[in-house]
C-alpha cells in the first residue's frame, strides 16, 4: 500500500482495557508491535493500522483470549466516534441522513475506511471496507469495529436494544459459541465482499431519539452558543413553517445575531442552516403523516414546502420512501 493507513487510538482502548484487566503485559505487547504505551493519553491521536492489527492478534494468541474482536466491540460506544460525527448524527432528521453522514466522514475514523449503503429488497446494508487490505490477516478485529459503529448509530434512532438481522465479515470469521449466544437472533456471515450490517428499509425514516452530546465548548462571542442555537431553532422554527418566514437572514435577526455570525456558529458544528431547517420540517411532517389523516398536500404546505412535489423529493431524500409510503409503513408498525 502506497499510503500509510491510520486508525484512531480510541479503537485500541477496549483491547487494552481487557488486557489490563487480566493482568497481561500490555505495555510490552504494545512495544513489540511498535506502538506507543499509555494509549489512554493518546486516544484521539492516530496510530498506524497494520501494527495495531498485529498487536491485537499477538495479544489474543499469547493470552488465549477467545473472540477478542467481539469482546472489544462490546466496550465501544457511540461516544467513541469523533465529536463532529456525533454532532452531525445527533442533529440528523432521520436515520438515513445520519448514516449518510457516517459514510461521508468514515475516513476520519480510519484513513482508508470507506462506507456506503446498499439496497437489498426490503432491507439495506451499511457496508464498510478498508482500502487495499483484501486478503490481509487479522482483519476480523477491524471489521468488528467497523460493524459495531453502524449498530450504535442505528440504536440512536431504533432504541438501545436494537439488533441487526445479519452481520457480515469480509474475512473468514466464525464467531465463538459465546458470541452467538450473546446475539442469538443475529445471522453471522463470512467471506463477503465487505463488512456490513443489515436493517429493514422501513427504519430509515425513524427520527432521532436522545443522543448524549458533549458539553458546550466555551463561546466568547455575544449571543447564544452554537449548541444552544440548534436547540433554540428546533423549538422556534415550527411556529414559522406555515408562514414560510424561515429565510436565513430573518431567523438570524430573530435570534439576535448577524447572518455571518449565525452561519459561523452552525458551521462550527459542521452544520448549515438548511440542515437544521430540514430536521425541523421532517419532524413536523412525519408527525402529521404518522398521527393524522391530513392530505399530503396539506402536510407539505404546513411544513413550509411550496408544492407537494418539492416536499416528496425532500422527504424521500431524508427517508428513502415517499410520504405516502411512510404513512403506510407507520400504520403497519
Amino acid at each position: 500500500m502506497a499510503d500509510i493507513p491510520l486508525t484512531r487510538g480510541q479503537f485500541l482502548l477496549p483491547f487494552v482495557s481487557i488486557l489490563d484487566e487480566i493482568g497481561a503485559p500490555t505495555d510490552t505487547l504494545l512495544e513489540k508491535s511498535r506502538l506507543p504505551a499509555s494509549l489512554e493519553d493518546k486516544s484521539d491521536l492516530y496510530l498506524p493500522l497494520l501494527p495495531a492489527l498485529r498487536f491485537v492478534e499477538t495479544a489474543q494468541r499469547s493470552q488465549g483470549i477467545e473472540d477478542f474482536g467481539f469482546l472489544a466491540a462490546q466496550r465501544l460506544h457511540f461516544s467513541h466516534l469523533r465529536e463532529k460525527t456525533r454532532l452531525l448524527i445527533a442533529h440528523s432528521p432521520t436515520l438515513l441522513v445520519a448514516l449518510r453522514h457516517a459514510c461521508h466522514w468514515a475516513s476520519r475514523e480510519d484513513t482508508i475506511l470507506s462506507m456506503w449503503i446498499e439496497h437489498d429488497d426490503d432491507h439495506v446494508r451499511i457496508c464498510s471496507r478498508l482500502a487495499g487490505t483484501r486478503g490481509l490477516l487479522h482483519l476480523k478485529y477491524a471489521q468488528w469495529i467497523q460493524n459495531i459503529f453502524p449498530i450504535h448509530i442505528i440504536r440512536q434512532f431504533a432504541g438501545a436494544d436494537w439488533m441487526p438481522p445479519a452481520i457480515a465479515f469480509e474475512s473468514s470469521y466464525a464467531p465463538s459459541p459465546a458470541t452467538r449466544s450473546a446475539w442469538p437472533n443475529v445471522r453471522f456471515l463470512s467471506n463477503r465482499h465487505a463488512a456490513w450490517v443489515s436493517l429493514p428499509i422501513s427504519l430509515l425514516g425513524l427520527s432521532n431519539r436522545s443522543v448524549a452530546l458533549p458539553p458546550a465548548l466555551p463561546d466568547h462571542e455575544a449571543g447564544p452558543s452554537a449548541y444552544d442555537i440548534v436547540e433554540l431553532l428546533k423549538l422556534m422554527l415550527p411556529a414559522y413553517l406555515d408562514g414560510r418566514k424561515t429565510a436565513l437572514a430573518d431567523v438570524a435577526e430573530i435570534v439576535g445575531l448577524s447572518t455571518r455570525t449565525f452561519q459561523r456558529k452552525l458551521a462550527a458544528l459542521g452544520l448549515a442552516y438548511s440542515d437544521v431547517l430540514d430536521t425541523v420540517r421532517y419532524q413536523h411532517a412525519s408527525g402529521l403523516l404518522r398521527d393524522t389523516d391530513c392530505r399530503v398536500i396539506d402536510v407539505a404546505l404546513s411544513s413550509g414546502y411550496s408544492d407537494p412535489a418539492h416536499f416528496s423529493r425532500a422527504f424521500r431524500r431524508m427517508t428513502g420512501v415517499t410520504p405516502r409510503q411512510f404513512r403506510e409503513q407507520s400504520k403497519l408498525g
